[in-house]
């Protein structure tokens, strides 16, 4: 069973704190909640409908919208969607094991579903499934289920972490979804074309070493752009709540949402 829980989207400053879920608390009621076959969602109202975000773990989630369902990254086996609704469309933005995995889009897979990805991994699909999905380059604008889609570059900046996400090869993503502007990060670090983004309504940004980025640079880049709401994601061994003081800090506008990415998981 699905439960749900609505989260306004209005700055920090004007509710007067951040929108901080505990994450202790947060994991240990999502591993309670799916060890009960109830999945929790966060409820963003839409211009005629709803979004729903469903974390899932680490960097993969569920995103349901007026246009479908939405699986990002989806990792971890088909049976980790177990109680989600079936999948639409899947967004994926590299190659790594934490992000593409053949054997569970093998098992979500289904006659009607499409996808985009980054050109490596579009080249490791088999046929049938190159044959429903679009290949999106940094840059591209696309569409994914009549919604505007954009290839936002996702790379390594710092010198001795190059060699995980060179320029050019791997994306993030900026979906256009009933209104909604909405940031899919992937796996970078504070980049020029982070901190040059506009009218952000959610967004998702990673800070893990050596792969990504540190708290502090989340916070900054996160702090120039200035989403409306701000999931932490994919930042297993650092600390989102640290992240969170520093975004205060740096600026008091964007809510910063908790999800129980590793809730279920270690």
């Amino acid at each position: 069973m699905l439960s749900r829980r609505s989260i306004l989207l209005t700055g920090a400053a004007a509710t007067g704190s951040l929108l901080i879920r505990p994450y202790a608390a947060m994991a240990e009621s999502h591993a309670a909640k799916t060890m009960a076959g109830e999945m929790t969602g966060d409820v963003y109202k839409s211009r005629s409908g709803e979004v729903v975000i469903h974390p899932v773990a680490h960097a993969s989630f569920v995103m349901e919208t007026p246009a479908g369902t939405f699986y990002v990254d989806p990792v971890g086996g088909a049976d980790a969607y177990d109680g989600m609704p079936m999948p639409d469309f899947i967004l994926i933005t590299h190659h790594h094991g934490d992000h593409y995995d053949p054997d569970t889009l093998t098992g979500l897979w289904h006659d009607n579903l499409a996808m985009i990805t980054n050109p490596e991994v579009f080249e490791k699909l088999p046929e049938d499934m190159k044959a429903k999905t679009r290949s999106l380059s940094n840059g591209d604008q696309g569409e994914a289920r009549g919604l505007p889609i954009q290839a936002i570059p996702a790379y390594n900046t710092t010198q001795d972490r190059l060699n995980y996400h060179p320029q050019g090869r791997d994306n993030g993503y900026v979906l256009s979804v009933d209104g909604l502007r909405i940031y899919i990060a992937g796996d970078t670090e504070d980049i020029p074309e982070m901190r040059a983004l506009t009218d952000i309504d959610i967004a998702f940004v990673p800070f893990n070493l050596p792969y990504t980025m540190t708290e502090d640079q989340a916070a900054s880049a996160v702090a120039e752009f200035g989403p409306k709401v701000v999931y932490p994601y994919h930042y297993r061994d650092s600390d989102p709540e640290l992240f969170a003081k520093l975004l205060a800090e740096a600026n008091d506008t964007p809510q910063v949402v908790m999800g129980p990415w590793y809730g279920s998981t270690t």
